[in-house]
């Protein structure tokens, strides 16, 4: 198949640094390419692709300290997306809805993965009147606020098995925090299990700048607490040492998370998680097989106990089974040959 794939410009493909988005349309691109498809990626300058890349911003806007108007290069890549979507058989978008007028006409040759959360207000009405463009969530409970969506199936993330190697002996004696800091991804509930259980807690984290004050004011104090240490964000390559020599990586957020890609990154590794029940964590840990899904400080504290006893083999053979780039890939080739199908019906 001839697969444009469209990402965000806010990072590379893959990202340098902090990127969940651009990371998933990275492992998927490469996957595509390695089954023999026709792969076109519009992406920022800076990404890295055995496809086609069509360059829409010279590097990734977050890093480039020029950029006053991100909208400007966005809309510019949907412009040359436009003006080529009669070349492939699938436009892919993970833009969120930004691109759902221009597209609008073509809406049974695009699908759009939903990456972020759904619990805002202003966005039932506005999936209402764009009933036509096909949708795909991460994960079924990022569906709940706007189950009347176009939604042609889900497809949780995956990742490339050598991305996060597995490591059965960690060697670190602490617990991880990996992703961004902000409230409600439950960082203070972090350094306070930490704290309560007399445990090393490394924090691997990005600070946005919405977010900067709340650092200051609440993490950085928690920070001096003995046994806590900021790190800051993470290369790629610094993520799988740092993942797989945790004895567990806490993700205690208090959000309606659409998917929690750290968590199978933990999970590459063999590292299992701790993590409270909210958005997709119940549809992606196993409790007492591959982490554990807790509902208060307490039941934290009795996971950090039991953890070190999983089988770090298992954890990783669960990956495998269920996360794993190739299984993502071929989930996102029945989606789009099922779109094709209802075209080839509709055209008749």
């Amino acid at each position: 198949m001839k697969i444009a794939q469209i990402a965000p410009l806010a990072e590379s493909v893959p990202p340098r640094l902090y990127g969940g988005t651009e990371r998933v349309v990275s492992y998927l691109s490469e996957e595509l390419v390695r089954l023999g498809h026709d792969v076109t990626l519009f992406a920022s300058g800076d990404s890295e692709t055995s496809a086609k890349l069509v360059a829409c911003s010279r590097r990734a806007l977050r890093l480039d300290p020029s950029v006053k108007d991100p909208l400007a290069h966005l809309t510019l890549m949907l412009e040359r997306v436009r003006s080529r979507a009669q070349e492939f058989d699938i436009l892919h978008f993970h833009l969120e809805h930004l691109h759902f007028p221009l597209f609008r006409s073509v809406a049974r040759k695009t699908v759009t993965t939903v990456h972020g959360r759904l619990d805002l207000p202003e966005l039932p009405p506005l999936y209402r009147e764009f009933s036509d463009m096909p949708l795909v969530s991460v994960s079924n409970a990022q569906r709940a606020p706007v189950p009347f969506a176009n939604w042609v199936g889900t497809v949780h993330h995956g990742l490339a098995r050598e991305v996060c190697p597995f490591n059965p002996a960690p060697r670190g004696g602490y617990f991880a925090f990996l992703g961004r800091v902000s409230p409600e991804k439950g960082l203070e509930r972090a350094i306070e299990i930490a704290r309560r259980a007399g445990a090393r807690l490394r924090i691997a984290a990005k600070v946005d700048p919405a977010d900067e004050e709340y650092f200051r004011s609440e993490i950085m104090p928690l920070v001096a607490t003995p046994g806590v240490e900021f790190v800051g964000e993470l290369t790629e390559a610094q993520k799988p040492a740092f993942l797989g020599n945790a004895t567990a990586l806490i993700f205690p957020i208090d959000w309606p998370e659409p998917f929690g890609l750290a968590m199978i990154e933990a999970m590459s590794c063999g590292t299992p998680v701790i993590a409270w029940p909210q958005g997709a964590v119940p549809e992606v840990i196993e409790h007492g097989r591959t982490g554990f899904v807790v509902d208060s400080i307490d039941a934290a504290l009795a996971a950090l106990e039991r953890a070190p006893r999983l089988d770090r083999l298992a954890v990783r053979s669960r990956f495998e089974e269920r996360f794993s780039a190739a299984r993502m890939a071929q989930d996102y080739l029945s989606v789009y040959r099922a779109l094709a199908r209802r075209r080839a019906v509709a055209a008749a």
